[in-house]
């Protein structure tokens, strides 16, 4: 049980890590334009979608600009429905789950990589490794420690080719 909760804390650290090493290392490329609005929609922002290749149900892929020190960089994400957000959530929070594995991945909360999140509006996946890496993912609201009793609200399955 402790090796389990050191494990998914050492996961998350690694991740964040990744996170940031690739967000500065596309700070140094991007040209900085603060006219850049926050969000585009998925057909404006060009062929890139990581996520086209999946099954979403209760999820949207969206096309954002984070603008770390005044450099902007672009980057897709996955974020909850308008339907799938509205729902009502009492007593919970939100997290990321592989039924298959039992493994847990992270939500982007601003710029910062964070297991679990209070809001609906919070809910944004971008660890495609993760989901590219395990059949099913879901987002689901309860608690993290009893995640076979939590409630799936979003999935992402990936299609073979």
């Amino acid at each position: 049980m402790i090796g389990r909760t050191v494990l998914r804390a050492l996961t998350t650290l690694a991740v964040s890590a990744a996170v940031a090493l690739s967000l500065a290392q596309g700070t140094q490329a991007a040209a900085p334009d603060m006219g850049v609005p926050a969000t585009v929609a998925a057909t404006g922002a060009g062929d890139d979608n990581p996520f086209r290749g999946m099954e979403l149900d209760g999820l949207r892929a969206d096309f954002r600009f984070m603008c770390p020190a005044g450099h902007c960089v672009g980057f897709w994400s996955l974020v909850l429905t308008g339907d799938s957000a509205q729902q009502k959530f009492e007593g919970g929070k939100f997290f990321v789950y592989a039924p298959a594995t039992g493994e847990f991945s992270f939500f982007l909360d601003t710029d910062i990589a964070v297991r679990t999140v209070d809001q609906p509006a919070q809910v944004r996946l971008v660890d495609t490794d993760f989901m590219r890496s395990h059949p099913r993912v879901e987002v689901r609201y309860g608690d993290p420690e009893r995640p076979d009793r939590a409630r799936v609200i979003a999935s992402a399955t990936t299609l073979m080719s």
